[in-house]
């Protein structure tokens, strides 16, 4: 069941959005909570309001600057006054959590550093009933005490099922699910995996395919009944029976250089999935009984890479790679018909707060956006204190109480956004 949050947009007419919010909206009034990558829904959309409308010049006011990340390109989530991150420190990755106002509390190891291509951690912490759980780049999945950082379980993908990954390792988020924590170690033992959530146990294993992990984050979606996870290999799209393991339906989805990192998108029976490199965007409809899968339409410039691709209203938002130039794309959700494309802005990773959208490029600027009847408008931007490098900013940017985050590198910083902010000034 969906619900609709219905944001109202002047573009010379009125554009009324309604969002497609799932009816498990976890998200808790009054209370910063944003517990895993791409927030409560798992969708990149925050119901927050009251946020500003345009930037300062410069950016909204900086409230506190963090510079002890470690390396890498974990995001932040947020629940039980904490704030969650991961980074490598040397040889080891780290979990670790920040009170609200920046200070360290807790730091906790989770395995070896990554030392291959694009060195550095990959997933965001995922917090769920007092316990945060992390996969580590070689596929250490561990769950730690959210107050202390005292590790309760941890159990190796490759030990227990022979885990294949390809040149940049694991980047999966993991899905907490009722008892059960998700995950694709792409194994020969196992496709998917589910562990028991207290106890890090295995439940059940998905078996009946032998593609290797990508780098993507399932969506749970419940068709026609059937709760199912939706996520991508580095050969195909799959979906995976959440109760029993049973894998319903394939559909491949090859590519020249396997970087299947963007989460799909589920809404109303239909699947979009796309990838960089030229690969382009797919629409796939799943059919009533959830045993497979027929392409609707597709579209080779919206190759979208690792920023995520959003649904609003009836609208997909992403980017272009490739084929696209790096262009932002606006396309129709059911027909794939384009409706605005923005050059200026570039590859993004997006998420959408109280009718607009907040774009972060990967090589730094920081954009503010609102959506209309022809695509997007740039309302503001800034730039990161960083470098100007590819790929250095690669964290998804969060909305979480009044609060941007953004990480670059080492650093985490910490905007106030709140349009009643009494200091806006120009940092």
């Amino acid at each position: 069941m969906l619900r609709c949050a219905l944001t109202t947009i002047t573009v010379g007419c009125v554009l009324a959005v309604c969002l497609p919010v799932s009816a498990e909206t976890k998200t808790k009034p009054g209370k910063p909570y944003w517990p895993e990558f791409r927030g409560p829904n798992r969708d990149s959309i925050s119901l927050e309001t009251g946020l500003l409308k345009k930037w300062p010049e410069g950016g909204p006011r900086l409230i506190w600057k963090y510079s002890d990340c470690g390396k890498g390109f974990s995001g932040v989530s947020i629940a039980d006054g904490r704030i969650y991150c991961a980074g490598d420190f040397g040889k080891q990755e780290m979990l670790f959590a920040l009170s609200l106002d920046g200070k360290l509390l807790w730091k906790s190891p989770n395995g070896a550093s990554w030392r291959g291509s694009c060195p550095g951690s990959r997933t965001t912490p995922t917090y769920a009933n007092g316990a945060v759980y992390h996969m580590n780049p070689t596929g250490r999945v561990a769950a730690f005490g959210a107050k202390d950082g005292k590790e309760i379980w941890a159990v190796d993908l490759k030990e227990r099922f022979e885990a294949r990954f390809g040149v940049w390792a694991l980047a999966e988020n993991l899905i907490v699910d009722g008892d059960k924590v998700l995950c694709l170690p792409g194994g020969g033992k196992a496709l998917a995996a589910a562990l028991d959530r207290k106890t890090g146990k295995t439940i059940w294993t998905a078996v009946g395919l032998r593609d290797r992990a990508a780098y993507c984050t399932p969506v749970i979606a419940t068709h026609k009944g059937v709760r199912q996870m939706i996520t991508m290999t580095s050969k195909s799209v799959i979906s995976v029976e959440v109760k029993t393991g049973k894998l319903l339906w394939t559909h491949p989805y090859p590519m020249g250089y396997p970087q299947h990192a963007t989460p799909p998108v589920y809404h109303d029976g239909h699947v979009f999935v796309a990838c960089g490199h030229s690969t382009g965007g797919t629409m796939l409809k799943i059919n009533p009984d959830s045993s497979s899968v027929k392409k609707v339409w597709y579209m080779r410039q919206f190759d979208n890479c690792h920023g995520g691709v959003m649904l609003i209203g009836d609208r997909l938002y992403g980017s272009g790679c490739r084929v696209g130039g790096k262009g932002f794309y606006c396309v129709d959700f059911k027909t794939g018909k384009l409706i605005g494309r923005n050059s200026e802005v570039g590859k993004l990773s997006i998420l959408y707060a109280d009718g607009m959208l907040y774009g972060l490029n990967h090589t730094g600027p920081m954009y503010l956006m609102k959506i209309t009847a022809g695509g997007i408008e740039i309302v503001s931007r800034f730039n990161m204190p960083g470098k100007r490098k590819t790929n250095i900013y690669l964290a998804h940017p969060v909305v979480c109480a009044g609060r941007l985050y953004l990480r670059e590198g080492s650093n985490l910083y910490v905007h106030d956004i709140r349009a009643k902010a009494k200091d806006q000034k120009t940092r």
